[in-house]
């Protein structure tokens, strides 16, 4: 079993920044590609960001430009920074890892955690 606890998240203005981290513990081995999810209020979890343990990134459209992940493989974290941020970027973000950049839809994911609440009022 792996443990995700994610932190970092407020209220903040929009145009304002926020860092985000992310801890896993237990059962890692198998996070080659560690990501960053969002859910709005109301909506789908979806992925935003993706970095492997190589380096190698993928944004997704909304955030690129404006989001940087990286990660720390010595103390099994993942990070997101958060700037410009929009009323749309309003939700919950989590963390999780997979094995490769292909396969981190958040429907494969059964073990989630409890996520960090970010709230970007205008």
């Amino acid at each position: 079993q792996v443990q995700l606890v994610e932190s970092g998240g407020g209220l903040v203005q929009a145009g304002g920044s926020l860092r985000l981290s992310c801890v896993a513990s237990g059962n890692i081995w198998r996070m080659n590609v560690m990501a960053w999810y969002h859910q709005a209020p109301g909506k789908q979890r979806k992925l935003v960001a993706r970095i492997s343990s190589t380096g190698s990134i993928i944004y997704s459209d909304s955030v690129k430009g404006r989001f940087t992940i990286s990660r720390d493989n010595a103390k099994n974290m993942v990070y997101l920074q958060m700037n410009s941020l929009k009323p749309d970027d309003t939700g919950v973000y989590y963390c999780n890892g997979g094995a490769t950049m292909a396969v981190m839809d958040p429907r494969l994911f059964r073990n989630w955690g409890q996520g960090t609440q970010v709230t970007v009022s205008s």
